[in-house]
């Protein structure tokens, strides 16, 4: 009573060190508690940058979660981990959440070596509940006893791995807590006040507890065990009329839901229920993504990803240039005015991979297939075998999980699909899991394959224009920032030679050109003049970048991928 009185008219925060601290707080004071988050939420993420819109509608939820459950031991794992802010806030990281997307800072997706709550590395979707469903499987061999929670989006749930890590958890049986954050689609609407009873009945303690005693009673003898069937069989029938979330029981899951995902002790008692199933469970939870800060609430997918903002306006804090993403988004627009066979292809990145006016445009040649990009990769390769031009629009780092695919589907059978590929090389506050710095790598040995890297605005424009009179794959890699805007022609297979020397030389890829030119620079007022190339088509190497290169005595590469199987490594073997 002392340390509630203590609390009493004071900021509830700031008292929370760890989520043992959360559980001395009355459930009625958990709700001025979510709006003390928002606000450090909205102040922080104006200023530092990060995912606003998922976090400020996942607030209440995962108050309830560290309410009801005992972290670390009890192991929360959040799918993507963009939606993880409010844990990270609750789990010791309050007063370095300042430090957000920072070198040396928070991450802004968990990290098992930031903190022992953060249960698994998360920064791409759909993976949470075959991470929880294995940490649950490990528990049961070692003979612990903990609760394992995957949190899912159902933007994520477009993703095929999250069907087969559901269908798995269901024929595993080991008791798992699936809690899906329905926030934009509706996956399955509940129809009427008899829908809505059954889902509150059913999730009752007492009519659990009697649900298992017939159960006992009926399994005791043959004409038990018949009647148990038929019953089976009518409940089915009858789910099937009111309750189309039936798909979830399907699989093997007990459902639950759904709850109002802003109201904690509907969720509270909620998640206090799904604990006592022996099974697994999906808590299926209705939140508003933005909750709180209107803005966000009207675009949520603006406030998805942002950069510095101003609070009060919403406007970024300071003026960008033009970037290589709106470049692509321009000319990908320009070129389907001329060829009505190109169709673009996102996976649920219409915003931010720049395909915005396209699809307002050309809306009957755009497809958005939802967080699915091995399936926008082959979906792009049957485009392809009926004569259309696929441009699959998708980050770098998000075109790692369709590697089969490019290979399989498309390679191999030399079909004509553009690869625009966003966010190549390092692309800061977004940290490890979202480094484009593979690509290269793992591009560079299929099998007719054609890579392009414009160093700028005028480059990228020839690239995607000559990509799409090839009838062979071609990926064209582009970073993150501002594109330098240059008008002029030229020919991307061919390298340039920008300037000439006579012993060393220095052979960029892409927007490293420009950082080569500077020290080039630096080196030509010290008496010391290597020639400068850009070789804009990265893959296959070019005949005549290897006949350029042959009087050289010392070659320096520049690129913004990892050296293991790069571009430099690829030249090296080639002139060996």
């Amino acid at each position: 009573m002392i340390w509630y009185q203590r609390m009493k008219n004071k900021n509830y925060l700031k008292h929370i060190k760890l989520p043992e601290d959360l559980k001395k707080l009355k459930i009625s004071q958990l709700k001025p508690l979510a709006e003390e988050i928002r606000k450090l939420l909205l102040t922080s993420v104006s200023v530092t940058g990060g995912h606003l819109s998922s976090n400020l509608g996942a607030v209440e939820l995962t108050i309830a979660l560290h309410y009801v459950f005992n972290s670390p031991k009890d192991k929360i794992v959040w799918d993507v981990g963009h939606q993880s802010y409010v844990h990270k806030i609750l789990t010791g990281r309050a007063k370095s959440f300042c430090t957000l997307r920072k070198s040396g800072g928070l991450s802004g997706f968990t990290r098992p070596s930031e903190s022992v709550h953060d249960a698994v590395v998360s920064g791409h979707s759909s993976t949470s509940v075959s991470s929880a469903l294995g940490i649950a499987c490990a528990r049961d061999l070692r003979g612990e006893n903990f609760d394992v929670v995957a949190v899912i989006g159902d933007g994520s749930l477009t993703g095929g791995l999250a069907y087969e890590g559901l269908n798995n958890a269901a024929s595993a049986t080991s008791r798992l807590i699936v809690v899906l954050n329905d926030n934009e689609m509706s996956i399955s609407k509940n129809v009427g006040a008899l829908s809505t009873h059954l889902a509150v009945l059913r999730s009752n303690p007492s009519y659990l507890n009697v649900k298992k005693e017939v159960k006992k009673v009926l399994d005791r003898s043959q004409i038990g065990r018949m009647f148990a069937r038929t019953i089976g069989k009518a409940k089915t029938n009858l789910k099937y009329l009111v309750m189309p979330n039936v798909f979830f029981e399907e699989m093997g899951f007990t459902y639950v839901g759904a709850v109002d995902g802003h109201n904690i002790t509907e969720l509270v008692n909620a998640l206090k229920t799904c604990r006592q199933f022996e099974g697994p469970v999906l808590l299926h939870v209705k939140t508003q993504k933005g909750k709180g800060y209107e803005k966000a609430e009207k675009s949520p997918e603006y406030f998805h990803g942002v950069e510095r903002f101003d609070l009060e306006t919403g406007e970024p804090l300071y003026e960008k240039g033009k970037s290589f993403t709106s470049v692509f988004g321009e000319t990908i627009v320009s070129l389907a005015e001329k060829n009505d066979k190109i169709v673009a292809v996102t996976a649920a990145m219409t915003s931010g991979t720049g395909l915005s006016k396209f699809s307002q445009k050309f809306p009957d040649r755009f497809f958005d297939v939802g967080i699915a990009e091995a399936h926008a990769v082959t979906f792009c390769a049957g485009l392809a075998t009926q004569g259309l031009k696929p441009v699959f629009a998708v980050y770098s780092t998000f075109l790692q999980r369709a590697y089969d695919q490019i290979i399989h589907d498309v390679c191999i059978a030399n079909l004509p699909v553009v690869f625009a590929i966003d966010r190549a090389g390092i692309v800061g506050a977004d940290g490890e899991t979202h480094q484009g710095v593979f690509d290269l790598s793992f591009l560079s040995h299929i099998p007719n394959m054609t890579v392009f890297a414009p160093k700028n605005a005028a480059e990228m424009r020839v690239a995607f224009n000559t990509a799409f009179l090839m009838d062979s794959p071609v990926a064209v890699r582009y970073p993150r920032g501002c594109a330098i805007d240059e008008e002029y022609t030229c020919d991307m297979t061919e390298p340039e030679i920008f300037s000439d020397g006579e012993r060393i030389a220095v052979v960029t890829v892409g927007e490293m050109f420009y950082p080569a030119l500077e020290a080039c620079e630096q080196l030509n007022a010290e008496g010391i003049f290597p020639a400068l190339i850009n070789v804009r088509q990265v893959f296959p190497i070019s005949e005549k970048l290897l006949k350029i290169l042959e009087k050289f005595d010392l070659i320096f590469t520049v690129e913004n991928n990892t050296c293991d199987g790069g571009f430099g490594q690829k030249l090296n073997c080639a002139i060996s």
